[in-house]
């Protein structure tokens, strides 16, 4: 039997992305844009529903604005940015640092947890620090590659930002 190449890679991205359990849907994105952030919560915790997934912020994002969801309870946590910054004329001292969202998503079904970002001006990568919690159990998924390239127990959800548009094209 012969396998054409593009299913091999359908079976390649499915076989990786059925070891992470909350992924971004887009891992990529220029810096200092607006992004659409979509998680994906493929499953529950063994055989239990989701009832909340919780994001933080990283520090340098510069807004996050959730998408509610039909059903689920959202609450929004604000404090003290590590570095305030302008916007339209006024300082920005304060920002999202958390969103949650509670319901319940049962094992058999997967969904999705979108905001809206505003990303820092710096390319590099942002980890995306979630916890999943399933009635009593929790799993946090904030592990973080390490130097030795071993793959993380529980993945946060990554994003690498590409260097603005523009950056390295200059006109003197």
């Amino acid at each position: 039997m012969r396998v054409s190449p593009s299913a091999v890679l359908i079976l390649s991205l499915l076989a990786g992305s059925a070891q992470a359990h909350i992924v971004l849907q887009q891992k990529y994105a220029p810096a200092d844009t607006y992004y659409k952030a979509v998680f994906q919560v493929g499953h529950g915790c063994d055989g239990a529903a989701t009832t909340a997934v919780s994001v933080r912020i990283p520090d340098g994002v510069l807004s996050a604005k959730p998408m509610p969801k039909p059903g689920w309870k959202l609450d929004i946590r604000s404090g003290k940015l590590k570095q305030p910054y302008e916007a339209h004329g006024k300082t920005v001292a304060e920002g999202v640092s958390e969103i949650r969202w509670s319901g319940s998503l049962p094992d058999a079904q997967f969904d999705e947890f979108v905001m809206q970002l505003k990303l820092p001006a710096e390319a590099g990568k942002l980890y995306f620090k979630v916890v999943q919690q399933c009635g009593k159990q929790t799993i946090e998924w904030t592990d973080v590659a390490g130097d030795d390239g071993a793959a993380p127990a529980h993945p946060a959800p990554v994003l690498e930002l590409a260097p603005p548009a523009g950056a390295g094209h200059q006109h003197h």
